[in-house]
């Protein structure tokens, strides 16, 4: 039974892995110029703040306003090492490890979005951050999102990418999704078959996180995503994310937050960058036209080839354009 499990999971991962590769093939074809070089170096120094008990790990660099990255499953503040630098002369720059990643404690929880919302609230409140552009991704665009929801006032503006968002997200069905991403959920909620999988072999860090890389992950990267997660207990949180994606109305309470957070998406005037990429997993190009033609202040960014960790294969594209964009955000102000 785990064999055929691990056999669909990893049939679903090639699936997306070899589109996205041949589209990259067909998008570089007559270029001179390789694509740039992403580096593996991490530039910034961890600081260390207590909430709700346990310390949390975060950069935190430059003056001014705060532009908070958010990071998702399951990485860290590190996935954000070549965009920060784009933007850290032009406000204060923060990117926490969520509790249980990275380089922030690892408490006894059950590591449900709620734990999770709690700690990332108590992070903003705890720095007292003020006037926050948030900069998300996956699981860190649901946190993100549902706080700038539910602090609107705090919010100056919104970068999203492969974010967890309609039209994809709430999904109504396993056969509403499309059928490789569906096939890869299926598995990896699969009961104690899925938790063998993301816990006992560490599944989705050693093998999903790269294969939704277009280009091929550095050793030296692959390894800090993997430092955190030596054993058995520091996993937990890695298999608790894919159980929290709402798909057929359950889990009933993270269905209720995207579906909130996704009307008020359409009714705030809040500025929101939007990047998207081909083929993408969450956020490919029907859904930037999705958003643009419903949100109010939207601009919608093509980054080209690319699945779902685009920050390891986009980086440099994505800060430049995250920096024009808030240069401008600010002017306007």
């Amino acid at each position: 039974m785990f064999r055929t499990i691990t056999t669909a999971a990893m049939s679903a991962i090639g699936l997306l892995a070899s589109s996205a590769v041949a589209q990259q093939k067909n998008a570089y074809e007559g270029y001179k110029i390789p694509p740039l070089e992403v580096s593996s170096e991490m530039k910034y120094q961890h600081k260390y703040v207590e909430v709700l008990g346990s310390r949390m790990a975060y950069v935190d660099e430059g003056t001014g306003d705060p532009i908070l990255f958010l990071h998702g499953q399951p990485t860290s503040s590190y996935l954000w090492r070549n965009i920060m630098p784009h933007v850290e002369k032009q406000g204060r720059i923060i990117a926490p490890d969520n509790i249980g990643f990275g380089k922030s404690d690892q408490p006894e929880l059950k590591y449900t979005f709620g734990d999770h919302y709690r700690y990332i609230e108590g992070f903003i409140e705890k720095l007292q951050l003020k006037d926050i552009t948030l900069v998300v991704h996956d699981w860190g665009s649901g946190l993100g999102l549902h706080y700038a929801r539910l602090h609107p006032d705090n919010v100056k503006g919104i970068v999203t990418m492969e974010s967890i968002i309609a039209p994809k997200i709430p999904a109504a069905s396993y056969e509403a999704m499309r059928p490789d991403v569906a096939d890869f959920f299926r598995t990896v909620r699969n009961g104690d078959a899925g938790r063998k999988l993301l816990i006992e072999d560490n599944f989705f860090v050693d093998k999903a996180l790269p294969a939704f890389i277009d280009r091929p992950l550095a050793k030296q990267a692959h390894g800090v995503y993997q430092s955190p997660f030596p054993n058995l207990k520091s996993r937990i949180q890695v298999n608790q994310w894919p159980n929290e994606m709402p798909i057929g109305g359950v889990p009933a309470t993270t269905h209720e937050i995207v579906t909130d957070y996704n009307a008020w998406l359409e009714t705030t005037d809040t500025p929101w960058l939007f990047f998207y990429a081909t083929p993408g997993v969450l956020n490919p190009p029907e859904a930037a036209d999705y958003w643009k033609a419903r949100a109010k202040n939207i601009e919608t960014v093509y980054i080209g080839n690319g699945m779902h960790y685009v920050q390891e294969d986009h980086p440099y594209l994505i800060g430049r354009a995250i920096s024009d964009w808030y240069r401008r955000l600010e002017a306007q102000r």
